[in-house]
C-alpha cells in the first residue's frame, strides 16, 4: 500500500520478500521528530531499472526517486549524509547491504561444489513390489490412485510457499542453461522447495534465483518499456507457519480473532483441514489481478482482518481433479474395502469432511500420497505387535490415571512401497501411523504402514556402512535386518499408545495435540 501510495507502483504480495525486523530510533527535524519503532524489511527484486518516468510521487512524503550503487548509499548514510533518512548501517538496518553483497558476490564454482555436497548425502534406490497378485482391474485402477497422487504434489507445492510452484516451473526451464542450473533443479526435486531439509531448512536458493514475472500494469505506461519484471520471493528462513497462515501473523492476532468467532467458526479456524487468510491481501490481489470478485466470505461483519478457506474451496480445481480419479478407480478395484476407501477419500476431498475416508484407511490398508502393495507375509509376521499394545500401554511409565484401559489393537501392515508424493521430500520415511484425528483414534485405534522396501534400503545405504566403521568386526554379523525392522516396528507402536484425549484440571476435555 505505502509503494502505491508514494511511488505509484503496484505489486502483489510474492514480489516482496521479508528480509529481517529492525529496531529504527533517530531524532530528526531540529529534535522535533522522534523515531523508536520495530520496522520490517522488505526488498523487491527487479530484472532492471524501472524508468524514472514510470512513478507517480506523492509530493508530501518524496521529493525525488534516484538509483544508486548500495555501496555508495551504505557510505553516505555511514557519515550522516542530510539528503538521506538516517539508518544505523553498523546496527540492524546494516543487514541489508550484507545480504545483498553476500547475494550477487558469489562464487559460482564454490556454490557448485556445495550443492554436489549436498546432494551426495542422498542414496538413490530402486524400489519393486510384487504386482503378479494384482487383476488386471485392480492394475487399472492402481494407474489412477497414482495419477491422483500426482495432484497431491501439485497441492503440496503450493501449501510450502505461494511462490513455490513458480519457483519450481523456472527451475526445471532452466535446468539445462549451466552446470549450476541443472544442480540447482536437482536438489530442489529432492526438498520439494527452496529449503535443506538436511541443513535445518536452511535456504540453498535466494529470490536472485527465482522466477521472473512481468506487470505490464505495475506503473503508468512509459513509451518503449514493456513494464515491470521482478523476481517472484521467497524469505530465507522458512516461514513455520508455511502457506498455511499469513506470515505476519502472530499468536495473539490469532487468538483474539478467534474469540470473536462462533464456536462452529472456531472449529473451522483450528481444523486441520482449512487455511487461513488476509482480508486485506484478498482484496489487494483482485485489485491487481483487474477480476471482479465475489468477497463475501471474506469482507462481512468483522474488524479483524482474517478469515479460513476450507482446503477442498482452496485447492479446489486440484481436488476435483483427484476425486475424479479416485472414483474411477474405486469403481474398477476388486476389493470391497479398497472401493469404500477410494470412493470415500474421492468425496471428502471435496466435502472437506475427512472422518468417514479415514475409518475407512484404519479398515484397509494405506492411501493418502504414498501407493504401496501389501506384503501378506511380512504383515503375518508382525501381528504380535499390533495385538498386544494394551499390555505396552499398561506398563507405561506414567500415572495409572492417564493409561487407557480399552486400547484397541492396531492393525499393521507391512507393504512395498511403489510410489509417494505430496510431503514426502528430502530423508524418506519407513514406516507411518495414522491417523490424527483423536475421535477416530478413541473409536477404531490407529493403523500402522511399514514400508518394508524403504526400512531395507535404509539399512542397505545408512545403517550397515555406520555399523562398518562403528561396530567390532566380530560382532558386525550380528547387525542384521530383522533386528532393524523389529525396532521401526516397536517404535511406530508407541505412537498408538499413551494419552490421546485428556480432562483438564477444570474438568474440561481436550486433547494433548490442542
Amino acid at each position: 500500500r505505502e509503494l502505491q501510495e508514494e511511488l505509484g507502483i503496484n505489486l502483489p504480495k510474492d514480489a516482496f520478500e521479508f528480509v529481517f525486523t529492525f529496531l529504527q530510533q533517530n531524532v530528526i527535524n531540529d529534535g522535533k521528530f522522534i523515531n523508536n519503532e520495530f520496522a520490517d524489511v522488505y526488498l523487491v527484486t527487479t530484472l532492471n531499472p524501472i524508468p524514472l518516468e514510470a512513478f507517480t510521487l506523492q509530493q508530501t512524503e518524496v521529493s525525488a526517486v534516484k538509483y544508486i550503487a548500495y555501496e555508495e548509499y551504505k557510505n553516505l548514510l555511514a557519515k550522516d549524509d542530510p539528503s538521506f533518512v538516517p539508518y544505523d548501517v553498523n546496527g540492524g538496518y546494516g543487514q541489508l547491504f550484507n545480504i545483498i553483497s553476500q547475494r550477487y558476490k558469489e562464487n559460482t564454482m564454490e556454490r557448485s561444489l556445495t550443492l554436489q555436497k549436498q546432494l551426495r548425502r542422498y542414496a538413490h534406490v530402486s524400489l519393486n513390489a510384487e504386482l503378479a497378485g494384482l487383476s488386471d482391474a485392480d492394475k487399472e485402477a492402481l494407474v489412477l490412485v497414482i495419477k491422483a497422487a500426482t495432484v497431491m504434489d501439485e497441492i503440496f507445492y503450493l501449501q510450502v510457499w505461494y511462490s513455490n510452484p513458480v519457483l519450481r516451473d523456472w527451475l526445471k526451464e532452466h535446468a539445462d542453461a549451466s552446470e549450476l542450473d541443472k544442480l540447482k533443479w536437482m536438489y530442489y526435486l529432492i526438498n520439494k522447495s527452496p529449503w535443506s531439509s538436511l541443513d535445518e531448512n536452511e535456504a540453498f536458493l535466494t529470490t536472485a534465483d527465482s522466477a521472473v514475472k512481468l506487470l505490464p500494469d505495475a506503473t503508468k505506461p512509459v513509451n518503449g518499456w514493456k513494464g515491470l519484471e521482478y523476481k517472484a520471493s521467497f524469505p530465507l528462513p522458512k516461514p513455520p507457519g508455511a502457506n498455511f497462515y499469513p506470515p505476519d501473523m502472530d499468536k495473539m492476532e490469532f487468538e483474539l480473532w478467534k474469540s470473536s468467532l462462533t464456536e462452529k467458526q472456531q472449529e473451522d479456524a483450528t481444523s486441520f483441514f482449512t487455511v487461513i487468510k488476509r482480508r486485506s491481501e484478498f482484496n489487494l490481489d483482485s485489485s491487481l489481478s483487474g477480476h471482479i470478485v465475489d468477497a463475501t466470505n471474506h469482507s462481512v461483519g468483522s474488524i479483524y482482518d482474517l478469515y479460513s478457506v476450507p482446503y477442498s474451496e482452496e485447492y479446489n480445481s486440484y481436488l476435483t481433479r483427484a476425486s475424479e480419479l479416485l472414483h474411477k478407480a474405486g469403481d474398477m478395484a476388486s476389493s470391497p474395502s479398497l472401493k469404500r476407501l477410494l470412493h470415500s477419500k474421492a468425496d471428502a476431498f471435496l466435502s472437506n469432511n475427512y472422518y468417514d475416508s479415514d475409518i475407512a484407511w484404519i479398515e484397509l490398508a494405506t492411501f493418502e500420497a504414498f501407493i504401496g502393495i501389501r506384503d501378506d507375509k511380512a504383515t503375518a509376521q508382525v501381528k504380535l505387535f499390533g495385538d498386544n499394545l494394551q499390555v505396552l500401554e499398561q506398563n507405561l511409565p506414567m500415572d495409572n490415571a492417564y493409561k487407557s484401559k480399552d486400547v484397541i489393537a492396531a492393525p499393521i501392515r507391512v507393504i512395498q512401497l511403489i510410489y509417494n508424493s505430496g510431503d514426502v521430500k528430502g530423508p524418506q520415511t519407513v514406516a507411518f501411523n495414522l491417523p490424527n484425528d483423536e475421535r477416530i483414534v478413541k473409536d477404531r485405534g490407529t493403523s500402522m504402514v511399514m514400508l518394508k522396501n524403504v526400512s531395507e534400503a535404509k539399512f542397505k545405504n545408512i545403517l550397515r556402512p555406520i555399523a562398518d566403521v562403528c561396530i567390532r568386526k566380530e560382532q558386525q554379523e550380528l547387525v542384521d535386518f530383522d533386528s532393524f525392522f523389529t525396532h521401526n516396528i516397536c517404535h511406530e507402536c508407541c505412537h498408538g499408545i499413551g494419552p490421546h484425549s485428556i480432562t483438564l484440571p477444570d474438568g474440561r476435555q481436550s486433547t494433548v495435540r490442542l
